[in-house]
């Protein structure tokens, strides 16, 4: 029976749907500001190909070397030091050793709880997404239904005072009205 529970749960968990809506839909907002980048790298683009022509390559040359001996000269500095303080107690390096394993499970354990914290927001956001999604289907059916019946509502005006004016009409027997067919909802195509 467990195994069957378990099973339902996960088939009717609806998280995951939302995570890979909420994805996407996360995706879709950061592609609509690619054009507005493009257009900035554009706009940019003739100022700086001006600054790399007018660069003098002797100056840069110059920094280059500078750097490169500032960064051996530190490298160096920072062996000497690593090897001149190296330990070799081999207890130390043991002690070491195993507070670095556990901190990195620690460490483990706090991504895995950020990661899980992220997870449901992206989730959540898929949420709000697919709410959005289904209130905007509901207003265009209720447009569609409008733009397609716009004389309904004058029909029924105009029939409330003919009803009204004839009420010594003995009334027909109402037949049980038909059962409706409920809206189709808009659903989106499972992600493959």
């Amino acid at each position: 029976m467990a195994i069957k529970d378990d099973l339902r749960n996960t088939l009717t968990d609806t998280t995951p749907a939302y995570f890979v809506v909420g994805t996407a839909d996360l995706a879709f907002q950061q592609a609509k500001k690619v054009p507005g980048a493009i257009e900035q790298l554009i706009a940019e683009a003739p100022a700086r190909i001006d600054a790399v022509r007018n660069t003098d390559t002797k100056a840069v040359q110059d920094k280059a070397v500078a750097r490169a001996r500032e960064a051996q000269e530190t490298i160096q500095a920072r062996v000497t030091e690593l090897f001149g303080t190296l330990d070799t107690d081999l207890k130390k390096l043991s002690e070491s050793a195993q507070g670095l394993a556990l901190s990195s499970v620690g460490v483990a354990a706090e991504y895995a709880v950020k990661a899980r914290e992220k997870y449901e927001e992206v989730a959540e956001h898929g949420e709000q997404a697919v709410r959005t999604w289904r209130g905007e289907a509901a207003e265009e059916i209720t447009e569609l239904a409008v733009a397609v019946e716009p004389d309904a509502e004058e029909n029924s005006a105009s029939a409330e005072p003919k009803a009204a004016a004839a009420p010594a009409k003995k009334p027909a027997a109402k037949k049980a009205p038909a059962a409706r067919k409920p809206v189709a909802k808009k659903t989106t195509p499972p992600a493959k």
